[in-house]
């Protein structure tokens, strides 16, 4: 790392060598109008950017870091990992004790395979299904993002919907011809030619958007009709809004669900699972081909399995106790400020919409988004050392670092930063 370097020359220098001068796109910064800042270090709550400033991080590597970033008991087990080697080409006894844990807490996944991206997860699991089924076709809902495989970029969410892309160039046709686009919280038609139905069953990347009543019981009841399967996006939610996800939340029970974030406890690594009968036609005992190098590395089984010995009740009361106080600290400061807002919770997650009435769907989130106050509200937090996600399509990740004290600091900031604008 250069000397003195300052955010700017940084991002001039990166914007030389890599497109955009960032390495995943809405780390950029560009929908909110501004320059991202470089981090050198990040402790707990806090990350710290190469000009020596100190920020309140609601990133959290977007929800990676439930601990808070550096935890000392996953810096111990990385460390211990990697003096034994820091990948291998070969079973290790970590990765059948963190697909074990796993299973505990999510008992629709009778078997798992891990992978080492959310995008891998979903892709190999739509290839499951399609295996499965004999069928071609999926569905999934605008303004949820699954992603950046090309069959599901279609009305994306998150970085997609932060740029402004419609899908992606580069993407065939034929690549999105089976893949059918429904609005969120509105059960579609589901025919025999549909191999799976693929959603956020708590929608976190166009802002944070829960189901509605009978949503998720209603996709249930229609992909049995029509025998097709169902396939829960938990990267962002699994192991965050309990041990169990958002299946045990809403008590809808999917054939396969995809997760990442959290169970890799910071480092890369994801997993997809499900049923039985479904995960073993996976190779080598199945004609569905899925590989991977560095699937199950061990440093991030040792950092995942860590951070799920550390996920107790009492955490995840504190993590939904945090959300919840942050929310209402923040819907009294616009409220005294006459700005509309919305800022829905949904146990440890926590959206933030400036909008008149609360955000159901992708086409609400957009015409938030389209009005340009989180931008402005977002750079008036910057300056006051809060890093909110630099995208009104995100939602916000307390961690277990965060403390009463930092969330009553983040609502006084915001006060201060609201009448700015």
């Amino acid at each position: 790392m250069a000397d003195m370097a300052d955010n700017e020359s940084l991002y001039r220098r990166a914007c030389e060598v890599t497109p955009g001068g960032v390495s995943s796109p809405v780390r950029s910064f560009s929908s909110v109008g501004a320059t991202p800042y470089f981090v050198a270090r990040a402790e707990g709550a806090w990350v710290w950017d190469v000009e020596g400033r100190r920020y309140l991080d609601y990133v959290q590597s977007w929800g990676a870091s439930i601990l808070g970033h550096a935890h000392p008991a996953v810096v111990k087990a990385v460390c211990a990992a990697a003096v034994r080697g820091t990948s291998y080409g070969a079973p290790t006894e970590a990765e059948v004790l963190l697909a074990e844990a796993a299973r505990r807490r999510v008992p629709s996944c009778e078997m798992l395979r891990l992978v080492s991206s959310g995008t891998e997860a979903t892709m190999s699991a739509i290839r499951a299904a399609r295996g499965f089924t004999g069928r071609d076709r999926i569905v999934k809902f605008a303004g949820c993002y699954h992603g950046h495989s090309d069959a599901l970029l279609a009305g994306g969410g998150s970085g997609v919907a932060t740029l402004g892309l419609p899908g992606s160039a580069g993407v065939p046709a034929e690549a999105v011809a089976q893949t059918v686009v429904a609005p969120y919280n509105q059960v579609p038609v589901i025919d025999r030619e549909v191999a799976c139905v693929i959603v956020e069953p708590v929608a976190a990347n166009m802002g944070l958007v829960a189901p509605a009543p009978g949503f998720l019981e209603g996709l249930r009841t229609a992909c049995d009709r029509a025998g097709a399967l169902l396939l829960f996006d938990e990267v962002i939610t699994g192991f965050r809004l309990g041990p169990g996800g958002a299946q045990e939340m809403y008590g809808v029970v999917p054939d396969l669900s995809t997760f990442g974030k959290v169970l890799g406890g910071g480092l890369p690594l994801a997993a997809f699972g499900g049923r039985r009968d479904v995960m073993e036609l996976l190779a080598p005992v199945g004609p569905v081909y899925q590989a991977g190098t560095l699937s199950g590395n061990p440093l991030a089984t040792a950092a995942g399995l860590t951070v799920l010995g550390l996920l107790d009740d009492a955490a995840y009361t504190m993590l939904s106790g945090r959300a919840a106080d942050l929310a209402a600290m923040l819907t009294g400061v616009f409220e005294e400020a006459g700005v509309a807002a919305q800022v829905p919770v949904v146990g440890s997650l926590m959206g933030l919409f400036f909008a008149d009435s609360p955000v159901v769907d992708y086409d609400a989130a957009r015409a938030s988004a389209a009005n340009g106050v989180y931008a402005r509200f977002f750079r008036a937090m910057l300056d006051r050392g809060v890093a909110l996600p630099p995208s009104p399509y995100e939602a916000v990740f307390p961690s277990l670092a965060h403390t009463r004290d930092d969330v009553e600091r983040t609502a006084d900031l915001a006060r201060a930063a609201i009448a700015t604008l």
